[in-house]
C-alpha cells in the first residue's frame, strides 16, 4: 500500500449556486443567518424518529444534529448502502423499524415503490424543485443529484506519465490492470446507476461485453459505493469508479485526486428519500417534517457544512464550487422505472458473470 499525505496548502473554495449561474454565495457566517430556519421553535419534547440511510456518515452527523437542534427531534440512524437499505427493509416488511429511508438512487426507490415498502409522500418544498427531479407517482422525494466521475490518484499517473481516463473505453487501457475499483451492483447504488445507464447506452450485449472486460483491470470489488474512494484515498488503486460527491470530498480534505468525467456518456442519478410503509407508531408526522426540513432550503445547504459536493434539488439553495455544471457533461439518458423495475434481476445477472462482485472485498 502507498503511503499517503494530504496537499499542503489547498485553496479556500469559492461557494456558488451550480443550478443558478453567477450567483455567488455569502461567507459561512452569512449563511447562517440567511438560511431559511423551520416556521416554529422545536417543542420541549418533541419526540423521535427512526432512519436508514445511505448516505456517508461523516456527513449524516452534520444533517441530523442540524435537525435536532432546529426542530428538537432525536434521530436514530443507521448507516446501510442503498442496496443493503432496501434489503432490510424488504425483511422487516411486516413490521417496520424505521420510518424513513434517505439516500441512494431514485431507480431503488421505484422499485420499492412497486413492491409495497414506500409510501407516497409529497412535500410542499417540491414547489422550488424542478418538475424533471420530481417522482410522477408520487412517493419518493428528491434530495440531490450526482453523477458518476473516475476519482484518480495524481500521484499515480504523475509518476508514470500517464493520462487520466476520460472515457469508459480509457478504463480498459492494459496500463491499469489491477488498478481500477468498483463496487459491486448487487449493494451499491452507485454501480447499480453505472450498470443500468450502460446496459441501455451499450445493449445488453455489448454491455455485458464491456463489463467483463472491464473486470480484467478490477483490483477488487467493494460493497459500497464509497469503498473505491477510500482505495484511492489509501493509495490501493489508481482509479475509483465513484459519485463525483464522493471524489471531490477527498479534494477538499486535501487528498491528491483529480476527478474526470466520461465523455462518452455520464451516469447520473437523483438521490431520493422516502416514507416506509407503515413505520414505528407514533413517528409519521416527525417522518414527514424531517423530509420537509431535508428539501428546504436549509436542509439543502447543510451540504455545504457537510462537504457533501452534492447538487440540491432546491432551487435556491447553494452548494460547493468545483463540480461542472449538469449542462456541460454528456448525460446518459436513463429510464428510472425501467431500472427501478430490473434492479434485482440486472444486479444478479452482473453477479453471476463476474464471480467476485458476489463477496465483495470491503464496505
Amino acid at each position: 500500500m502507498r503511503k499517503r499525505k494530504k496537499k499542503k496548502g489547498v485553496a479556500a473554495l469559492c461557494l456558488s449556486a451550480l443550478l443558478l449561474a453567477g450567483c455567488t454565495a455569502p461567507q459561512a457566517e452569512e449563511r447562517t443567518q440567511t438560511a431559511a430556519l423551520p416556521a416554529a421553535p422545536p417543542a420541549a419534547d418533541a419526540g423521535s424518529l427512526t432512519i436508514y440511510s445511505a448516505l456517508p456518515e461523516e456527513e449524516l452527523s452534520v444533517y441530523l444534529h442540524a435537525f435536532t437542534k432546529d426542530t428538537g427531534i432525536d434521530v436514530s440512524c443507521e448507516r446501510l448502502s442503498a442496496g443493503e437499505m432496501m434489503r432490510r427493509a424488504e425483511q422487516e416488511r411486516d413490521a417496520p423499524r424505521v420510518s424513513v429511508l434517505l439516500g441512494g438512487p431514485s431507480d431503488y426507490y421505484e422499485n420499492a415503490a412497486k413492491t409495497g415498502l414506500i409510501e407516497p409522500y409529497q412535500s410542499d418544498e417540491l414547489q422550488n424543485v424542478p418538475e424533471a427531479y420530481r417522482d410522477a407517482d408520487g412517493y419518493w422525494n428528491p434530495i440531490y443529484i450526482g453523477v458518476i466521475s473516475f476519482a484518480c490518484d495524481e500521484e499515480w499517473f504523475g509518476q508514470r506519465g500517464l493520462a487520466y481516463p476520460d472515457s469508459w473505453d480509457d478504463l480498459l487501457d492494459p496500463a491499469l490492470e489491477g488498478q481500477v475499483v468498483m463496487a459491486s451492483p448487487q449493494s451499491s447504488g452507485t454501480s447499480y446507476t453505472v450498470l443500468a445507464s450502460l446496459m441501455q447506452k451499450l445493449g445488453e450485449q455489448d454491455a455485458w461485453a464491456y463489463f467483463e472486460a472491464l473486470d480484467r483491470n478490477i483490483a477488487f470489488y467493494t460493497a459500497s459505493g464509497l469503498g473505491p474512494a477510500e482505495a484511492v484515498k489509501d493509495g490501493e488503486a489508481a482509479v475509483g469508479i465513484v459519485f463525483s460527491h464522493d471524489g471531490r470530498r477527498l479534494s477538499l480534505d486535501g487528498y491528491p485526486v483529480e476527478l474526470r468525467y466520461p465523455a462518452d456518456g455520464t451516469p447520473a442519478e437523483i438521490g431520493a428519500c422516502a416514507l416506509v410503509c407503515g413505520g414505528p407508531a407514533g413517528e409519521r408526522e416527525n417522518a414527514e417534517r424531517f423530509i420537509d426540513w431535508f428539501l428546504s432550503r436549509r436542509g439543502q445547504e447543510c451540504f455545504i457544512e457537510a462537504k457533501s459536493c452534492r447538487l440540491p434539488v432546491n432551487a435556491t439553495a447553494r452548494t460547493v464550487d468545483g463540480l461542472p455544471e449538469l449542462s456541460s457533461l454528456n448525460l446518459i439518458e436513463s429510464d428510472s422505472s425501467w431500472a427501478g423495475m430490473v434492479q434485482q434481476t440486472l444486479s444478479r445477472q452482473f453477479c453471476d458473470r463476474i464471480e467476485r462482485a458476489q463477496s465483495p472485498q470491503r464496505d
